[in-house]
């Protein structure tokens, strides 16, 4: 079967060339696939029944199996979905209040980084994810959207897995993101770990998209404990390559930062970040830690977001307070985690 969200227009236009259609025909079924998002071939309308027919039986919108659905009590989506080879990923779309409609979607089926507070991390890592498979989750909920009248605005690659540890792919993915569905690159943000060759390399892409970068702590000890990428490239060389970043491009980027009770919320570990970001075009993302079952770290409580923000501004630091979405669907940052990630076939059963 020909999965047609993984041929470009030359492969459709050739593949409708040898069914012997004429050349008119590729222009209309790329405006069902991108433009309208037709759900179905029965859709297509302006197609004669015969095509229509041919590609239901020769033919897929998409590959990814949806294998549930999880709606939260904010308006968050997560779906579950299984790949050919029997992998499964989590996608999540959020609904805010301002019209954004944001798509976070996975990279890698689980995750190398092993990062101590992430589900996704704790479950391991399967394989990357091809470009088209990345895509494929955004164009879902895309299709969906305009479906009910709506559209996507943002995506967002922070579901499963580092992005910057399947660069090629996801750099594929980012740019059909921006040509096929007509996102902006500035409505796109791809999250890293902290892979400092890969943030050099992001810097000479040529992209608007955002870059962001999961710090959570201010001191290598620290960090090294949370996130073990830390120990092959320590705050010194990812501060380095974050200032060639912003020279590059000039460009903010945007820091991430799980609070968590006790640890990493105190007003020593505010300042340890204000000295480190000082004089950075920057901006810090504050989010409570959402839980895991791995990690019996806590969220911070009252004030201490406050306070933090507070001491970051002494520093011209400035830094909000991220809303915490689909918590009650395990939807929220880091919360990420296919029950299963190896199926009979890949376990060669």
């Amino acid at each position: 079967m020909i999965n047609l969200y993984e041929i470009n227009k030359a492969a459709l236009s050739k593949l409708l060339a040898d069914w012997g259609e004429p050349g008119f025909r590729t222009e209309q079924m790329w405006k069902w696939l991108y433009v309208q998002r037709a759900a179905s071939f029965e859709a297509m309308t302006n197609l004669p029944m015969n095509l229509r027919q041919r590609f239901a039986n020769e033919a897929t919108l998409g590959q990814l199996q949806m294998v549930s659905e999880q709606n939260s009590l904010d308006g968050t989506v997560k779906r579950l979905y299984k790949l050919p080879d029997g992998q499964f990923i989590e996608a999540v779309l959020m609904l805010y209040d301002d019209e954004r409609r944001t798509a976070c979607i996975s990279t890698q089926a689980g995750c190398a980084m092993g990062c101590v507070f992430c589900a996704t991390g704790q479950m391991g890592f399967a394989r990357h994810l091809t470009a088209d498979e990345i895509f494929e989750q955004a164009m879902l909920f895309a299709r969906d959207l305009e479906a009910e009248g709506d559209r996507l605005s943002n995506v967002v690659l922070m579901g499963m897995g580092e992005p910057f540890h399947n660069y090629d792919e996801s750099l594929r993915a980012i740019r059909r993101l921006m040509d096929d569905l007509g996102i902006g690159a500035r409505h796109i943000t791809v999250s890293t770990v902290g892979l400092v060759p890969q943030i050099r390399q992001f810097a000479g892409e040529g992209l608007q998209a955002k870059l962001a970068i999961s710090l959570h702590a201010a001191t290598d000890n620290e960090r090294s404990a949370l996130l073990p990428i830390n120990k092959r490239w320590p705050l010194r060389e990812l501060m380095a390559a974050c200032r060639y970043y912003v020279e590059k491009t000039g460009r903010r980027v945007t820091f991430e930062w799980a609070l968590i009770r006790g640890e990493n919320d105190t007003p020593e570990q505010a300042h340890a970040l204000g000295k480190l970001l000082k004089g950075l075009l920057c901006h810090v993302n504050l989010i409570p830690l959402n839980p895991t079952t791995g990690y019996i770290g806590g969220p911070s409580a009252g004030d201490t977001a406050n306070a933090f923000i507070a001491a970051l501004a002494e520093y011209s630091v400035s830094a909000t307070v991220r809303v915490r979405r689909g918590i009650d669907i395990d939807a929220g940052c880091g919360q990420l985690k296919a029950k299963v990630i190896r199926s009979r076939i890949t376990k060669g059963k």
